[in-house]
C-alpha cells in the first residue's frame, strides 16, 4: 500500500511539473495570433543585441513608475527590485505597440535582462 501511495505521489509531482512547464507557453498553436498576424511577427523576430527576444523568454510589459533612466541607461522595477537594463539588451527598432516591454530571464543567479523595449513616458 506505501509502494503505491509513493508511486501515485510521484506521478502528481511529475504532471504538475509538466503542467508548469506548459503553462508558459506562448500561443504553440498560433491560434491568438490570428487577431494581428503583422503585430505576432514583429514580436518573433523582434531582437536586442543579445539575439532573439521571445524565443528565450516571455516578455511582460511595464508601467511608467516601473522603469526609468538614471547616468543615460534604462533600469527596471522587477520583482520590488531596480535592475539596470545591459546596454546590448535595448531593442532599438520603433515601438509598434507604445508599451515598455522587458523580457526578463530569472536563474538561481537572479534576473538578467534579455531584452527592453522603452515606451512613451506618458
Amino acid at each position: 500500500m506505501r509502494v503505491v501511495r509513493i508511486t501515485l505521489w510521484l506521478l502528481f509531482v511529475v504532471a504538475m511539473l509538466l503542467s508548469f512547464h506548459f503553462a508558459h507557453a506562448r500561443d504553440p498553436d498560433g491560434r491568438y495570433a490570428r487577431g494581428n498576424p503583422e503585430l505576432h511577427d514583429w514580436f518573433e523576430h523582434l531582437s536586442s543585441s543579445k539575439g532573439l527576444c521571445c524565443s528565450y523568454a516571455d516578455g511582460q510589459s511595464v508601467e511608467d513608475p516601473d522603469w526609468d533612466t538614471r547616468d543615460g541607461h534604462y533600469r527596471v522595477k522587477l520583482d520590488g527590485e531596480w535592475i539596470d537594463v545591459p546596454d546590448e539588451a535595448v531593442i532599438t527598432e520603433p515601438n509598434r505597440i507604445g508599451k515598455t516591454m522587458v523580457w526578463p530571464i530569472r536563474g538561481y543567479l537572479g534576473i538578467s535582462i534579455r531584452c527592453f523595449m522603452p515606451g512613451s513616458m506618458t
